[in-house]
């Protein structure tokens, strides 16, 4: 048990050798059922610079994509076999072994769960909607746009910026957004574009989905590591070493990857479609994901994290959607990194408002 609990605090612990002092606290009324009722003060130029650290190594794995491209002369074949790998091996790696520590998790908090995702299902729905009126998409596209406004980079910039700027109370919250975002996310934009492909309500096209959604690679990896999570079962060191191993090459090459993607497709196409994705990213789901939480009555410190983990940028595995369904490549690509350099100043400024409610 010590095992696989050690484990699971690794699945979602990273950059452990930060170690901020602790930030100052606003002691707020106790609740009666225990939770958290502790908001951080959030120092927004600390955050600001935090934030820009954490996002330079971002940028130039982007870059390098992009000079791999455009001034070394890869084919686009490169890109394609490259994202193949990412999606159908890296990702699901990385998921089935995230996914697989589901069961040691700290008890879920329902409305946590509800004012964060509660949140990205209304922000899809804006989206679907703003796509279709807007820019008059098909279902696919309308599907792999809205997703853009709610899945975040939560892995990379969401758990080190809540361990400095909100400490250690609150990375219970945290890990439960992230596992529960792949597992949620994922199935959402693949059932929603699954079910436009199919382009009628039948028996016959529900069991068609059912298939296009079980089968996908990323999907059925956090299928199967959920499933083995309950089993109990410890796999030999051994093979879960050669899991991370495999994982750890799914974030960098993803960056990779977007970057072969700006230099191919070009960072001024569709930037309408990228400006409005980035605006529903990082400022309609913040916003909806808040004022759910105060309808929620959500601790404090519970309201900073989700609201907090919702203003963050669109994650790279937006952009393999958009690879693996064949569309919008070049909008999600270039929404990716026109948000996480707005992001910058956006997440420190929603902090910062947030505490002065």
């Amino acid at each position: 048990m010590r095992r696989r609990a050690a484990r699971a605090c690794a699945s979602v612990r990273l950059y452990n050798d930060a170690q901020p002092a602790r930030p100052a606290v606003i002691p707020v009324r106790e609740p009666a059922d225990g939770r958290l009722r502790r908001a951080t003060r959030v120092d927004p130029v600390q955050a600001f610079l935090h934030l820009l650290s954490l996002t330079a190594p971002l940028f130039l794995l982007v870059l390098l994509g992009y000079a791999l491209m455009r001034w070394a002369g890869w084919p686009t074949a490169a890109s394609d076999w490259l994202t193949k790998f990412v999606f159908s091996v890296a990702v699901p790696a990385l998921l089935f072994r995230l996914m697989s520590d589901f069961s040691q998790l700290p008890p879920v908090d329902p409305w946590l769960l509800l004012a964060y995702f509660g949140g990205c299902l209304i922000a899809f729905v804006v989206g679907r909607l703003a796509a279709f009126a807007l820019f008059r998409m098909d279902g696919a596209s309308q599907s792999v746009f809205a997703m853009g406004g709610i899945f975040a980079n939560l892995v990379l910039l969401g758990i080190p910026l809540a361990k400095v700027l909100l400490s250690e109370a609150a990375m219970p919250a945290v890990s439960l957004v992230v596992v529960f975002n792949s597992l949620l996310l994922w199935t959402l934009v693949t059932v929603s574009v699954e079910w436009a492909r199919q382009g009628e309500l039948s028996w016959a096209a529900i069991g068609r989905t059912a298939v296009g959604v079980v089968t996908n690679p990323v999907v059925g990896a956090i299928l199967a590591g959920t499933a083995f999570g309950f089993t109990g079962i410890v796999l030999p060191d051994v093979v879960m070493r050669t899991l991370d191993l495999v994982a750890q090459a799914a974030v960098p090459l993803s960056l990779i990857v977007l970057g072969m993607g700006l230099a191919e497709y070009g960072v001024r196409e569709g930037w309408r479609e990228s400006a409005a994705i980035a605006f529903i990213k990082l400022a309609v789901q913040p916003l909806v994901v808040l004022l759910l939480a105060r309808a929620l009555a959500l601790p404090a410190l519970e309201t900073q994290a989700v609201v907090m983990l919702a203003s963050l940028p669109v994650g790279a595995n937006v952009y393999l959607m958009a690879r693996e369904f064949d569309t919008l490549i070049g909008p999600v690509a270039a929404s990716l990194v026109l948000s996480t350099a707005l992001a910058a100043a956006t997440t420190p400024l929603t902090l910062a408002l947030l505490a002065s409610l």
